[in-house]
């Protein structure tokens, strides 16, 4: 503990910090916990999982009593996000028994009302604190700590004239903190236009390159499924994460995955609430060990024992990329990537490969078990539950085997 209370801790956290069996700080809370505490304004780069909660959770607790009103907002782009920071936010103020509440759409606005009455700090989603600003079921005006988290998730989300707005609820004499996994032109410009003379870090990502494998694999369209289901059945995995860059394939990827005897779950946007967090407790809890989701789930979760990730879809960029692989290879401990690479998937695997820190190898495919299904445009055109054509030309249906070894396009580093 004597190297986090070199860095000006309270005693509350540290008594929180040794019955979590924190070690010794990260990266990013020795650069930026000294600064936040002095009141700074404060930009950093930094990845899910680097830390980032305890940072801006020192200066919240250290300047927030229970009964004063609302002293702190944090801003997430995602619902689960904002959930995970208040329970994190609640485990480090335990000792000072602050009154930490989170507020997101998809549930009933009612008891979040209720629970705002007597609120010290609040977690939120853009929209649903508006919401309640227009209300005037919310209070700012005694707010002297405003974070905004996954800064640039939420401006990629849509939010920033929401944000702008909450901003100026708040009042000027202020400390804002902005962290952020990239530094856009978008992100700089909101630092310029709400931050006063804020001091700039950046940390490396907490993934651990050494213990990271990246692969890719060429397969045809309609053989993906296939090839998906012998690596699950194949391949010694903890927790795996399955991304698809749409709703409807999250959907259509799940949904057939069942139907070959792979226990799955999907989570995306177009889930209430309830839903994703069920699915997201039977999926930590380790109920469930595969789970399929759009880059909702990529962005602000720290999900502890991810072994794989499969890229179903490739994203369009490496930042995406950079994202989903960053699920594993944490805190020592291995992960593999696996990309499948179909037709569809060409140019933005192309854009990926661009970033030459990226190790990347081909593998052969392997023989695989095929198994016939409907496209997704037959899948959802004809009966949204039914299950493929059932049977291959051979009309042995899943036991055919068949050679699927083929080099697909050739990719080239530029």
């Amino acid at each position: 503990m004597e190297k986090f209370r070199k860095l000006g801790l309270i005693e509350p956290i540290l008594n929180s910090l040794q019955e979590q069996n924190f070690k010794e700080p990260s990266e990013i809370q020795e650069k930026s916990i000294p600064p936040i505490l002095e009141g700074r304004d404060f930009i950093a780069g930094a990845a899910t999982g680097s830390g980032k909660t305890l940072a801006f959770a020192a200066g919240i607790i250290k300047n927030s009593e229970r009964g004063k009103g609302i002293q702190a907002i944090v801003l997430t782009p995602t619902r689960e996000l904002a959930e995970q920071v208040s329970i994190s936010l609640q485990r480090f103020s335990r000792d000072k028994q602050l009154n930490i509440i989170s507020v997101y759409g998809g549930v009933s606005i009612i008891p979040q009302i209720r629970e705002l009455t007597s609120a010290d700090v609040v977690v939120a989603t853009p929209g649903r604190m508006l919401d309640h600003i227009n209300r005037r079921t919310i209070r700012l005006d005694n707010v002297k700590i405003l974070v905004l988290d996954e800064a640039d998730r939420m401006l990629d989300m849509g939010f920033q004239r929401d944000v702008g707005k909450i901003i100026s609820y708040c009042p000027l004499k202020r400390q804002t903190l902005l962290f952020s996994a990239t530094i856009s032109d978008e992100v700089s410009r909101l630092a310029r236009r709400y931050m006063n003379n804020p001091i700039k870090i950046s940390a490396q990502s907490y993934v651990d390159s050494s213990k990271l494998v990246q692969f890719y694999c060429s397969v045809r369209d309609n053989e993906k499924i296939s090839l998906l289901v012998h690596f699950l059945k194949n391949e010694k995995a903890d927790l795996v994460m399955v991304f698809c860059n749409t709703q409807r394939k999250t959907e259509f990827v799940s949904h057939h995955l069942k139907k070959l005897g792979i226990d799955s779950l999907s989570i995306h946007g177009g889930y209430s609430q309830n839903q994703r967090s069920r699915a997201m407790h039977h999926f930590t809890s380790g109920r469930i060990t595969v789970l399929v989701c759009t880059d909702i789930a990529a962005r602000g979760l720290d999900i502890k024992g991810i072994s794989h990730i499969y890229n179903y879809d490739m994203p369009a960029d490496n930042t995406d990329y950079i994202h989903r692989i960053g699920r594993t290879a944490r805190a020592g401990s291995e992960g593999k990537v696996m990309n499948l690479i179909g037709s569809n998937d060409y140019e933005n695997f192309d854009n990926i490969l661009r970033d030459k820190s990226l190790d990347i190898k081909e593998v052969e495919t392997p023989k695989i078990e095929i198994v016939e299904v409907k496209s997704e445009r037959e899948h959802y055109g004809n009966n949204r539950g039914s299950y493929g054509s059932g049977h291959s030309n051979s009309g042995r249906g899943y036991n055919s085997r068949r050679d699927n070894r083929h080099s697909g396009r050739n990719f080239r580093r530029r």
